[in-house]
């Protein structure tokens, strides 16, 4: 094999790594000197933000963080039936992508970066701020930090199982995916995004938790303040908005130990980003963020009345960012800036719903609040 000189790019292109490292930088001064002109969406909140600032109002960037909703956290099963017997990237280089588009693609600069690993741990501060880009219907995710999320169901990484307590390594790893398909039931399944009830995640429930399936169907057949599905359920009105594709962007951590109940408790933490447009014809996309906490526990049915291989629910917490606040129709209602809320006046604290390092405190603010971003 010949030897190249030093000079030669490893490629074999006629350019040396010198020039092309100059022609980026010299491509991204020209870009940033560059008078830009403003999107009309950028145009449109400013002229609402001019009208607010007439009338001496203060802005509200993002409404429909429904504090009420995510206040209310629910123990659904403190004790179990009967005691029977004593849980640098490598991204292929495209000229669209280098700053300044400098050969004239017309295709928005995209942020660099590789998918995010899995989380093993709470996170120590909220997600950087992603480029200040408008999400469309070929990126839904521009402008998120959920671009880097893994997609759907490859968000849900299992711990590695292993025997807790008295529960073997079997009945560990049957906890967890368990728990996966209650999650993926849930907040990822089609069929359940479009309103329609969600089998598969009302399938891992144990029958013999008193009440417990009774008050979910009620709360699918008959939603209302009091019988909310959207406690434990993603779902959107098909005749207001529909998804945009077929990615939900997912990011969180399972984690397991040992029961309260001869068996494994299993905990999961996890936030679901959804991109949405409504079904007028619109094409401006918005998103919603939800992020849910879930305890369960698989228990052993050779010491406590419960089912094999089914889930007891222990816990259920969530907080929804860009929905429509006090409506009770079993929809969560995203809501878009070309558009003028219905809801009643946002009075809660502005909240980051991509802010995955602090728990969801019991005693958070249950008013209507706003989203710093979404």
């Amino acid at each position: 094999m010949a030897e190249r000189s030093p000079e030669e790019p490893e490629n074999g292109s006629s350019i040396s790594d010198e020039e092309l490292q100059a022609f980026l930088q010299d491509s991204e001064r020209k870009a940033a000197a560059a008078p830009k002109e403003p999107s009309a969406r950028a145009r449109m909140v400013t002229e609402r933000l001019r009208q607010q600032d007439a009338r001496g109002e203060a802005p509200a960037p993002w409404r429909g963080v429904s504090e009420g909703r995510a206040g209310r956290r629910r123990k659904v099963w403190p004790a179990l039936g009967v005691l029977l017997a004593l849980g640098v990237v490598a991204v292929s280089l495209k000229p669209s992508l280098l700053p300044g588009d400098p050969l004239g693609s017309g295709e928005p600069e995209v942020a660099a970066g590789s998918p995010l690993p899995a989380e093993t741990a709470a996170p120590t501060g909220a997600p950087a701020e992603a480029p200040d880009q408008t999400p469309t219907l070929d990126r839904p995710f521009a402008g998120s930090p959920a671009l880097r999320w893994a997609d759907g169901e490859a968000g849900i990484v299992l711990p590695a199982a292993k025997a807790v307590g008295a529960a073997p390594k079997e009945r560990v790893e049957q906890a967890l995916q368990l728990t996966k398909k209650l999650l993926v039931g849930a907040n990822l399944d089609p069929k359940a995004l479009r309103g329609e009830r969600p089998a598969a995640a009302l399938s891992v429930f144990d029958p013999k938790q008193p009440d417990l399936l009774d008050d979910l169907n009620a709360s699918l057949r008959s939603p209302d303040k009091d019988h909310d599905p959207l406690l434990l359920f993603s779902r959107f009105d098909p005749d207001e908005v529909r998804l945009v594709g077929d990615v939900v962007k997912t990011r969180g951590r399972m984690t397991f130990k040992k029961g309260e109940y001869a068996g494994v408790a299993v905990h999961a933490d996890y936030t679901f980003v959804y991109p949405v447009v409504r079904t007028d014809g619109s094409t401006e996309v918005t998103r919603t963020i939800v992020r849910r906490v879930i305890d369960v526990e698989l228990s052993d049915p050779a010491h406590y009345d419960v089912t094999s291989g089914r889930l007891v629910l222990v816990k259920y917490d969530q907080e929804i960012g860009n929905s429509a606040c006090d409506t009770y129709d079993g929809f969560l209602h995203p809501e878009f800036t070309s558009t003028e809320s219905e809801g009643p006046e946002p009075t809660g604290p502005t909240v980051d719903p991509y802010d995955r390092s602090q728990g969801l405190d019991e005693n958070r603010s249950k008013n209507c609040g706003t989203v710093s971003r979404v």
